[in-house]
Parts: structure tokens; C-alpha cells; sequence
């Protein structure tokens, strides 16, 4: 039952309020004060606040200022002595709606019908961020891992540009993201790019956009992903292979904080954060010719290094135990177990595709086997290419 929470010194108000909403089905909580308001918010969750104005001691403003502090919870404002001024404050403030008092039942409904809709919604997101962060958390309790972690709690609140370099499949894409969800920018945009996967005559299109008509298949104006990641996070996957035009394009960039889109002559502003990871040795490129030194300094403010899975194997059996309760969840199964013996198994493998194939492995082994996995099965349906 959707719950209702009323703020309001009148204990009429209140009373005619909570006959009409319990006639509708809510459940509702009173508080005679902002401050008791408040107090009730903290102890528990509400699906819509109905806030007076006026009232003594702190009034309805203020009691908005301090609730949107605390939560996310639709507020919506009443009162019988409002103006225009007052209901635009507070909506600036946060408000979902203004009702004036005595409120028309019939719009009372309504708004409360879409209040709860956005409560709805907003539960529904924070339930996908959840899920979301459970699947981004970096598994393992190696000192190698360890490290990793202290490292990111130290760089990810600054603005440093950070280079992950790392074998394929070792998470490189995990760390970028947990650098972005413990940072500043954490509620703006995160963008990945896979340099590697877009060709070289189109990845300058693709980072910084272009404008209707500059090439033949441009129809019509695409922001690159530069734009795009405005406030928020860029992460530049596989960087070292992306071309040598494009390289000199995104030191500009970085130069500047400006880009100029494919076929465009106006410079725009751009703020944001670059990570970037490789499979790659950069130095070794850099000798080679294929990259640009002066670009790897500016990537590469603090370097991370993800190791490879069979340099931490203490970390499978954690890995292998986070991986069963993902998958099985997902296929709506429940959680098989391992055998210390199977467990030791999967330790033997030497896993030259890192966690992404130990991640496979465990999804082949939930699928094909019964409640308890076993040695036997590891052996049988595992199959890592090098043992």
C-alpha cells in the first residue's frame, strides 16, 4: 500500500487529508511540525510528502530545503497563503507540485497519481544502479587486487587522467567504471569507446562528431563522444589502436578542452574526464612509430596495471562464488555449489582469457550441470584452451 506522509500544524487539514487519502487506498503518517517531518523521513521511506507552507517554528521551505537532503521522495507543496513567487521557489527548490488550499480533490488525485508514478520510476532506477554497481564491483582479495582498489580510492575523487593497461579480459573495463562511480562525476555520463572495433576513417566521427553533409553518409549532425561525455567520464578503450590522425585530434583536445567536429569550423567546449586502457606496451609503440609520446604523457598522469588472472589464482574460488550467484540469479536458478575439489580445479588452468573466460566457464558449468558442481564436471565442461 502506497504510503503517504503529511506535514501540516493544522490538525484539520491534516484530518480531512488523511479521510480522503485512506478512502484512496494510501496510508498515511502525520507530523504536526517540519522538524517531526523530517524526523519520520529518516526513520522510514514514503511514496509521496504532502508539505505545508506555513507553519511555525520552520516553515514549509525550509522543511523542503532539509527533506530534499535526505531523499528523493516526490514533495509535493500546499497552502492557503501562496503567491506565484512562492510556488516557482519552491519547485526551483524541488518541489514535484504547488496545490493551493482547500485543494480540489479531483487535482489532489492527479497529482498524487503522478507523484507516485515518479516514485515509482525512481525506485525502479535505484534498483537498476544497484544492480548495475553489483555487476561493476571488483571481485578478489589478492594483494595484487588490494592494491587496486587502495589506488582507486586515492585517484578516482581527482581529475587525473589515468592510463589501465592490462592483458584482454582482466577487467580493465571494471576499473574504468569504478573510477567513475567513486568520482565527482559519477552522476554525469561515463562513455566507452572501443577504439579497436571502429574503423580508423571513422573514429574522428565517432569521438568528435560531425556536421550534416560533411561526408557522404552524413545526413545529418552527430555529436561525438566527446560532447556527449560533457561533465562526465570518457573512457578510451584499446587506445593503442586507434590511428595516428586521430591521436593528434584527442591531444588537442585534451590541450584545449575543445573540439571541432568532422567538416565543422566552430570550436566547442568540452569538460571531461579521460581514462584509457590498452592491451598494449605503449612505450613499445611509441618506438615503433605507431604512438605519439607526447599523448601517452597526457593519458597517463597515474598509470594502473591490471594483472592477469593466473598471477592472483587465490582469487577464482571469490571470483568463481560471485560469478554462480550473478548468473544464477539472471537465469532464474538457484545458486549451484562447488566442490573444494572443482574449486581447485579451475585453480590449475592457467586462463590466458583472463576473467572473461573463467566468467564463461562458470555460465557453461551452471548450464550443463546439476545443483553440485564437481572436479568431474569442471574436467568435462570447462574446457579452457591451456591448462
Amino acid at each position: 500500500m502506497p504510503q503517504i506522509l503529511i506535514i501540516d500544524d493544522e490538525v484539520a487539514i491534516r484530518r480531512t487529508l488523511k479521510e480522503i487519502l485512506e478512502y484512496e487506498k494510501y496510508q498515511v503518517d502525520e507530523a504536526a511540525t517540519g522538524m517531526i517531518g523530517i524526523e519520520k523521513v529518516k526513520e522510514q521511506e514514503y511514496d509521496v510528502i504532502l508539505c505545508d507552507i506555513k507553519m511555525p517554528q520552520m516553515d514549509g521551505i525550509e522543511t523542503l530545503e532539509a527533506l530534499r537532503k535526505l531523499t528523493d521522495t516526490p514533495i509535493v507543496m500546499i497552502s492557503g497563503h501562496g503567491t506565484i513567487d512562492t510556488a516557482v521557489k519552491a519547485i526551483r527548490l524541488g518541489a514535484f507540485d504547488y496545490i493551493s488550499k482547500p485543494p480540489d480533490l479531483n487535482r489532489l488525485l492527479v497529482t498524487l497519481r503522478n507523484a507516485m508514478d515518479k516514485s515509482q520510476l525512481l525506485t525502479q532506477t535505484n534498483e537498476l544502479k544497484k544492480v548495475l554497481v553489483k555487476e561493476h564491483i571488483i571481485v578478489g582479495e589478492s594483494q595484487a587486487i588490494e592494491e587496486i582498489k587502495l589506488m582507486i580510492e586515492k585517484v578516482a575523487p581527482t581529475n587525473a587522467r589515468i592510463l589501465i593497461s592490462g592483458e584482454n579480459g582482466t577487467g580493465k573495463e571494471l576499473v574504468a567504471r569504478q573510477l567513475h562511480e567513486l568520482s565527482p562525476r559519477a552522476h554525469c555520463p561515463f562513455v566507452e569507446v572501443n577504439c579497436a572495433a571502429i574503423p580508423s576513417e571513422l573514429i574522428e566521427s565517432q569521438l568528435f562528431g560531425h556536421e550534416k553533409g560533411s561526408f557522404t553518409s552524413a545526413i545529418k549532425l552527430r555529436k561525438g563522444d566527446f560532447e556527449l561525455a560533457h561533465g562526465g567520464t570518457l573512457f578510451l578503450d584499446e587506445i593503442g589502436d586507434m590511428s595516428l590522425s586521430a591521436q593528434a585530434k584527442v591531444l588537442r583536445a585534451l590541450q584545449e578542452n575543445k573540439i571541432t567536429r568532422v567538416g565543422g569550423e566552430k570550436e566547442i567546449s568540452v569538460d571531461v574526464r579521460i581514462l584509457a586502457a590498452t592491451n598494449k606496451n605503449l612505450k613499445e609503440e611509441i618506438e615503433q612509430g605507431r604512438f605519439r609520446e607526447d599523448l601517452y604523457h597526457r593519458i597517463s598522469v597515474i598509470v594502473i596495471t591490471v594483472p592477469p588472472l593466473r598471477d592472483r589464482k587465490e582469487d577464482i574460488p571469490i571470483l568463481v562464488q560471485h560469478f554462480a550467484a550473478t548468473i544464477s540469479q539472471k537465469m532464474g536458478k538457484q545458486t549451484p555449489n562447488f566442490t573444494d575439489e572443482a574449486l581447485a580445479e579451475l585453480q590449475q588452468y592457467r586462463w590466458t582469457g583472463n576473467i572473461r573466460e573463467l566468467h564463461n566457464a562458470v555460465e557453461r558449468l551452471i548450464i550443463l550441470s546439476d545443483a553440485v558442481i564437481t572436479k568431474e564436471n569442471v574436467q568435462r565442461y570447462a574446457s579452457p584452451l591451456h591448462t
